[in-house]
């Protein structure tokens, strides 16, 4: 029995590089009824985005310095962590001193309890050299226990300023956060609505169409990718346009991209509806 010979359906990747200028050559035979409700629905979006970008623009900064702070008192904690480890350790190697201190006197304390019985010379000297020596053990000990001291100071006073700025930035950090959600929750609605209203306008493009749209506003310094035309010039670059294109654009009937700016340019009734 035959069986049928599978045909894997070819799939055109999405270019990621993909422009207005491409688009245009690409989707120049589009129905031209379609191609109306596409560019509408395009503008609806770039209209939709915009109301965002008012939103995002109304908190302004906030989020921003809010992570600032939050890296910041991250990185006091650690520093704060670090410089009590070493302060644990400086006091750890003194206590390591003191002990060899103690035992130094107690060899020294013995060492000249034998040197009183000795019965020559010889076990003298030799004597009164271990008793020497560990007078010089006990003197460099109690060196190393005066600058550790001292270095263990310095390091309580980097703790302390540490704490400090811990505490204020803490405090800055609450204020921040409390100003930032006050600003959210009064948009917050407004926002979700916006949101859904751009994930379904989104559904209704095809791919191509909203990468070029996301590369042009990403490049726009203003974040207009569509434009309308006012007063016979681009809504974005301000360029004037002859008057066979903007009787095309009126039309609605295809791509038509600003030969400066590269966005796309749609009718001002768009802007009226």
């Amino acid at each position: 029995m035959a069986t049928k010979k599978k045909v894997n359906k070819i799939v055109t990747p999405i270019d990621q590089r993909e422009t207005f200028v491409s688009l245009q050559k690409n989707m120049a035979d589009t129905d031209s009824i379609a191609m109306e409700q596409k560019l509408r629905t395009l503008y609806r979006i770039q209209q939709t985005d915009t109301k965002i970008d008012k939103i995002y623009l109304l908190r302004g900064e906030l989020p921003l310095e809010v992570q600032d702070l939050e890296d910041e008192i991250a990185g006091l904690h650690t520093r704060i962590a670090n410089v009590k480890a070493e302060i644990k350790d400086i006091e750890k190697v003194n206590a390591d001193h003191k002990h060899t201190i103690e035992e130094s006197k107690h060899l020294v304390a013995k060492y000249e309890a034998q040197r009183d019985s000795v019965k020559n010379n010889r076990e003298y000297e030799s004597i009164s050299k271990e008793i020497e020596y560990q007078d010089l053990e006990q003197q460099a000990a109690a060196k190393k226990i005066r600058e550790n001291e001292a270095l263990a100071s310095e390091k309580k006073q980097v703790l302390e300023d540490a704490q400090k700025e811990l505490t204020v930035r803490e405090a800055n950090l609450v204020e921040k956060k409390k100003e930032l959600d006050t600003i959210v929750e009064e948009t917050a609605k407004e926002e979700a609505a916006l949101l859904k209203e751009r994930e379904e306008l989104v559904g209704q493009i095809d791919e191509r169409m909203m990468v070029a749209y996301t590369k042009v506003r990403a490049n726009a310094h203003n974040k207009l990718a569509v434009v309308t035309v006012s007063r016979d010039a681009c809504g974005g670059c301000f360029n004037k346009i002859p008057p066979q294109r903007r009787l095309d654009i009126a039309e609605s009937k295809k791509i038509i991209v600003c030969e400066y700016c590269g966005r796309i340019l749609v009718s001002p009734a768009f802007e009226q509806e």
